[in-house]
């Protein structure tokens, strides 16, 4: 237990400070933009330069669909409420449904019929299994990832990158948006740092191009995939077909539900494998 203790107290207090670092920098990155569009997009500054009028008339549609953008933020706006509000009320309800589950558990098998009930039971602890080995498998792909990215963006020298490896990490239960949100930040970071020097901003880049290759073909699949029981291929289809049905939170939820509905789907084949249907009757005989 020392090992991880003394790593912890290595890192916080790093992270901490590059974390206030960068909220203190930011107005400053925000200054050294506007300089560098006046120094190499001087047209930008130009009212009778095409590349203005065109940010013009964006800027007169965007005006015109302004009703239209306060309603989306304004829903926006009540989507991160209600998440707060989740976050604050979810630690609440966990701490009581943990004080009484063992009771809910026995009234709950009490009501199952009595003869059905070792095959319920059964289900239900797979079911349980199988969501336990998916968190403990996902947890251990976000921590991989996020001590790549840190590490990584740290040897190559990327101010802040302890930070950006930490949030891509911690994101990186959601598919596909750790990487591109930390992939833009650190970008982003890289171009005003390393502007000119190419092959430092092409390793930031890298990096991270690297990182999702690591998740899509060996972390997520093997840490995921094989402790759920499910192919790769199962994998993808479900964040898709879950991603376009139910959007942002079907993806959150895609690998879970897939992994549950094939609990029951091979409870079912197995099922079927013991029927007459697929025995006949000459062997129903025998």
């Amino acid at each position: 237990l020392k090992e991880p203790v003394k790593l912890v107290l290595l890192v916080v207090p790093t992270l901490i400070s590059q974390t206030a670092g960068l909220i203190e920098t930011l107005p400053k990155l925000t200054n050294n933009l506007q300089t560098f569009l006046g120094e190499h997009f001087p047209s930008l500054l130009d009212a009778d330069s095409t590349m203005r009028q065109t940010l013009a008339s964006i800027g007169e549609a965007i005006k015109s669909r302004g009703p239209q953008v306060v309603e989306t933020l304004l829903g926006s706006a009540l989507s991160i409420i209600n998440i707060v509000i989740l976050l604050v009320v979810v630690p609440v309800v966990s701490v009581y449904l943990l004080l009484d589950w063992d009771n809910m558990v026995a009234k709950i098998d009490d009501m199952l019929p009595r003869d059905h009930a070792p095959i319920v039971r059964q289900l239900a602890s797979q079911v349980d299994t199988t969501l336990a080995s998916f968190i403990r498998g996902q947890g251990t792909v976000c921590l991989a990832l996020g001590s790549y990215y840190a590490i990584a963006l740290m040897i190559a020298g990327l101010n802040f990158g302890l930070v950006v490896g930490v949030v891509a990490g911690l994101i990186s239960f959601i598919p596909y948006i750790g990487a591109l949100v930390g992939g833009a930040l650190a970008i982003g970071l890289a171009l005003f740092q390393f502007w000119g020097d190419w092959v430092s901003i092409g390793i930031i880049a890298g990096i991270f191009v690297v990182g999702q290759f690591l998740e899509g073909n060996i972390l997520t699949p093997k840490l995921v995939g094989q402790s759920v029981g499910l192919h790769p291929v199962w994998l993808i289809f479900a964040l898709s077909v879950f991603g376009s049905l139910f959007g942002f939170v079907g993806m959150l939820v895609a690998v879970p539900m897939a992994a549950m509905i094939g609990v029951f789907a091979r409870y079912g084949i197995s099922q079927y494998r013991e029927s007459l249907l697929y025995r006949g009757l000459s062997d129903a005989d025998e």
